[in-house]
């Protein structure tokens, strides 16, 4: 007999994720700056899952100030995901030790040089890499498990698919691996068990939740979307970022190809996330999110979402398999 979807969601196969985590369900909401907020972060952790508050650029008493907050709204675990690129890391790193953070993911860099810090707190440390070569070293470096993104998310991304990267990675590292990248819905759920993966994070689906703080606009683009209406800016520069076509995104890579340098392209993206989160300008906001978009059609409550993504997904798998 073979292993069931139970056994990976709630069973010693999937003790890694669930278990090393205390949740229902194995996905973690991807840490998106100005849109992770406490609210978010407290509505997927309450729904089951683990809930991150995102850092972005913020200061630390901006992250100290939600994750209290957070506390408020929840009693179930939930994290911080701390961009070590952010002038703010190394207070930030000692802030969530202060306030008694369970769970710390990291992206843009690596976490080493806090890891000691992280571990004799009693912290479970998921960083986010793209390749299998970052992956090692953050197995090496003492990461509980890792978050393998593929270039299909929302965001900064990197280079290789999910598809192709999950298996390489899983084959590499001995800690387990959460895939992230085109995930919202069973089939992707699906598919990532079995490429391997011991749990998912997602992040465009929370996008299109009730919950969700981001401007009523920013979720009608998403719910909108079609398969092929998210474009990469930022290649030319070394800093991908994967959005959904607008105006902004359009002029952006016009500018690129008539050759415009790093600074003008950098003064037309300023504070262009922030015009999408907080404004909902559908034309000069840069409106991050992935790939899956097409696959969402509806806004939904968070409970909704992990409920629609796992509950009863053994008998879908069922259903999905002809022998």
């Amino acid at each position: 007999m073979g292993i069931s979807i139970a056994d990976i969601i709630g069973g010693t196969y999937m003790k890694n994720i669930t278990e090393l985590l205390n949740i229902k369900y194995p996905i973690i909401q991807g840490g998106m700056a100005n849109v992770a907020t406490y609210q978010l972060a407290a509505a997927v952790s309450n729904a089951g899952g683990l809930g991150l508050i995102g850092c972005g650029g913020d200061d630390p008493d901006k992250v100290r100030f939600q994750i209290r907050k957070c506390k408020e709204l929840t009693d179930k675990p939930f994290g911080v995901n701390i961009m070590l690129m952010s002038p703010h890391a190394p207070e930030l790193a000692k802030v969530v030790v202060e306030e008694g953070v369970r769970v710390v993911t990291t992206g843009a860099g690596s976490p080493g040089v806090y890891m000691e810090m992280w571990k004799n707190a009693g912290m479970i440390v998921i960083p986010v890499v793209a390749s299998v070569a970052l992956a090692i070293r953050m197995e090496r470096a003492g990461a509980d498990a890792i978050v393998a993104e593929g270039q299909e998310a929302g965001g900064h991304i990197g280079e290789l698919t999910t598809m192709a990267m999950i298996p390489q990675i899983v084959d590499a590292v001995k800690i387990p691996v959460i895939a992230a990248g085109g995930i919202a819905d069973k089939r992707q759920v699906l598919a990532a068990f079995a490429l391997g993966a011991k749990g998912v994070q997602a992040g465009t689906v929370f996008l299109a939740s009730e919950e969700c703080p981001i401007h009523i606009n920013y979720k009608n683009m998403v719910v909108e979307a079609r398969d092929t209406d998210t474009v990469v800016t930022g290649r030319t520069t070394g800093a991908p970022v994967r959005v959904l076509k607008n105006k902004m995104a359009r002029e952006y890579l016009e500018m690129v190809k008539q050759g415009f340098d790093r600074e003008e392209l950098e003064k037309l993206t300023l504070g262009s996330l922030r015009r999408a989160v907080f404004d909902g300008n559908i034309e000069t906001g840069s409106f991050m999110a992935g790939q899956v978009s097409g696959l969402i059609k509806e806004i939904r409550p968070v409970a909704k979402i992990l409920s629609d993504l796992f509950d009863d997904i053994d008998q879908y798998r069922q259903e999905l398999v002809v022998l």
